[in-house]
């Protein structure tokens, strides 16, 4: 993807100001037509010429009002396997959820959550060789993810604000939920035993969340001891729920990605 600078930009913005024809501004400065009608577009709905443009409002600057549930939700995906980035021409930093497309309900689920949470931005999905990337734009994206901050997250700290707290102690599971279908999975494991002579094979399912970063498996594990849920340490990064009750619980609240 080219990028254009802040004076091709401003150029074509002063030519489209003037009256010249998208297509014209496109010709002269080599600029695709799209880009140019793209920032035409926003140009107009900044001063406020769109029709019924307004700034989308900010839970945490302007008291609007947010989801609790999908952000809990959604927070779990950004700290799993999620980044907030901010590249030069863009005027606003960039949410983005990386999904696999063998997961369709996954991605209409991170869809969903970013609509309820930011319903005056626009939401897209990004087709990648055997995933989707789906995002969203806004400037407030610090405000609501105050974890992002230059680095992986596992080399830097990542602790959650009291605000961001309160909200996973009322949903707890949607924010489990985030974390696993971001970088988690439920599987099948078997063994055999030998019963009356005879060599049989038992099945059972266990949740896994795997995540090189340390604090971001405490928030995990953190919550699901707040939840009664049993959980063990299958290595360095790898948190392990296996006993019956607990899987059970898991299944009724999470769920294998779909």
């Amino acid at each position: 993807m080219q990028l254009h600078g802040t004076q091709v930009r401003q150029r074509a913005l002063t030519l489209l100001r003037d009256g010249t024809k998208n297509s014209d501004v496109a010709r002269q400065l080599g600029v695709p037509v799209g880009t140019i009608s793209y920032w035409k577009h926003s140009d107009r709905a900044q001063r406020g010429e769109c029709p019924g443009a307004r700034r989308p409002q900010c839970p945490r600057c302007d008291g609007a009002e947010l989801d609790t549930a999908a952000y809990a939700y959604l927070l779990g995906l950004y700290l799993g396997d999620g980044h907030v980035s901010h590249y030069a021409g863009h005027r606003a930093p960039s949410l983005m959820i990386t999904c696999a497309e063998a997961h369709p309900g996954l991605i209409a689920e991170a869809d969903a959550s970013m609509r309820r949470i930011f319903p005056g931005n626009r939401v897209c999905q990004v087709r990648r060789t055997g995933c989707r990337n789906v995002k969203v734009y806004s400037t407030h994206l610090p405000c609501l993810f105050p974890q992002h901050g230059p680095g992986k997250k596992h080399e830097r700290t990542i602790a959650l604000e009291p605000w961001q707290q309160e909200i996973v102690d009322a949903h707890p599971w949607d924010f489990v939920r985030g974390l696993i279908h971001s970088d988690g999975c439920r599987n099948v494991n078997w063994t055999t035993r030998v019963v009356g002579g005879v060599r049989k094979r038992y099945e059972y399912p266990r949740y896994f969340f795997t995540n090189v970063s340390d604090d971001i498996r405490r928030l995990y594990t953190d919550t699901l001891d707040k939840l009664g849920v049993e959980w063990k340490r299958a290595n360095r990064c790898n948190v392990s729920v296996a006993k019956r009750a607990s899987v059970a619980l898991m299944d009724l609240h999470v769920g294998p990605k779909h």
